[in-house]
């Protein structure tokens, strides 16, 4: 593998990328393969970076199912605890953030690997951001103003009515994404949705970047027992410990499944049902964002051992070019 020693002019940094839906398994895969105690060849060869629009909150743990400190132990993840949940974590930061982990972490001789299951930002990091007018901050302020004497739904269905595909993106409590495709669309006269993102792999890096996709039904009875696991090892409380702190359903951490749904109903068992039609509805839609990337690989598979060799040979043949 090449190292520091290298000028950045003359390597491409490779780049590991596994994306999938939560309850996939993306966590215990990175840790098989290169924690501490992995057995396999790559063991301590890589660092983790999130992709994942929610752990970057502090304090909401069992919700964004958070590794746990024993897994952090085990393989450094960058990305994790950044920002308070009232502060916004957008597509545009992920990807500024995340070239800097990845510069950093190649530079100490390790390979870069980003996992997670916000495939909006997966895509964002791989194609580059589309361009979009600068903000204008007299159209701005007059939406924020009128999102607070109108309130988030009015504005949402006015977005969507004028750019119905950036609106099926956008969480109706996100007053911030709300108010930005607004603005867009009223700095340039056409949607946000209209401009274009790239369709090549941004050229500073060199990817492998790998889908995998348990059977549907499967990731649904996972995501189910996973909810179930939240509630058993303390949901609930973290809610409203986060509640009493002063959270409301505005900040935009508390806008993640899980969260949400707290705000909505009153009825713990109901609230429960609902993260997971939630959760099966996110992870169905999460594989939209990644169709047409170029060189992605979908590995099916159904047992975790199946899952961990065919990436190890993938991530096998990968390296080999930076040998």
């Amino acid at each position: 593998m090449k190292t520091a020693a290298n000028s950045e002019n003359d390597v491409r940094i490779p780049v590991i990328v596994i994306f999938a839906p939560t309850a996939t398994g993306k966590t215990a895969l990175a840790i098989d393969l290169f924690g501490h105690g992995s057995r396999s060849f790559f063991k301590d060869k890589a660092e983790l970076i999130s992709a994942d629009s929610m752990q970057v909150y502090r304090g909401m743990n069992i919700g964004t199912a958070k590794p746990a400190a024993e897994e952090l132990a085990e393989l450094p993840h960058h990305l994790i605890d950044i920002h308070n949940m009232d502060e916004q974590y957008s597509a545009a930061e992920f990807t500024e953030r995340a070239d800097c982990c990845c510069r950093d972490i190649y530079g100490r001789g390790k390979i870069p690997l980003i996992a997670g299951g916000t495939g909006f930002y997966i895509r964002s990091f791989l194609l580059g951001l589309p361009e979009t007018p600068e903000a204008d901050e007299k159209i701005r302020t007059e939406l924020k103003m009128r999102i607070e004497r109108e309130g988030n739904i009015q504005l949402y269905k006015e977005l969507e009515r004028i750019d119905p595909v950036s609106a099926e993106k956008i969480n109706v409590n996100d007053s911030y994404r709300i108010v930005r495709a607004l603005e867009v669309y009223y700095t340039a006269g056409r949607p946000r949705s209209s401009f274009a993102v790239s369709g090549s792999l941004r050229s500073q890096y060199r990817f492998l970047i790998l889908i995998p996709e348990r059977p549907r039904e499967l990731l649904y009875r996972r995501i189910d027992s996973r909810v179930d696991q939240m509630f058993e090892t303390g949901l609930e409380e973290e809610v409203r410990n986060l509640i009493a702190d002063g959270a409301s359903a505005e900040n935009p951490g508390m806008q993640a499944i899980g969260y949400r749904e707290w705000f909505s109903f009153t009825e713990t068992a109901e609230i429960k049902e609902n993260i997971k039609k939630d959760s099966r509805r996110y992870a169905k839609k999460q594989y939209t964002y990644m169709r047409g990337i170029p060189e992605s690989q979908i590995i099916q598979f159904s047992e975790e051992k199946e899952l961990v060799q065919s990436v190890s040979d993938k991530i096998s043949d990968f390296l080999k070019f930076d040998t």
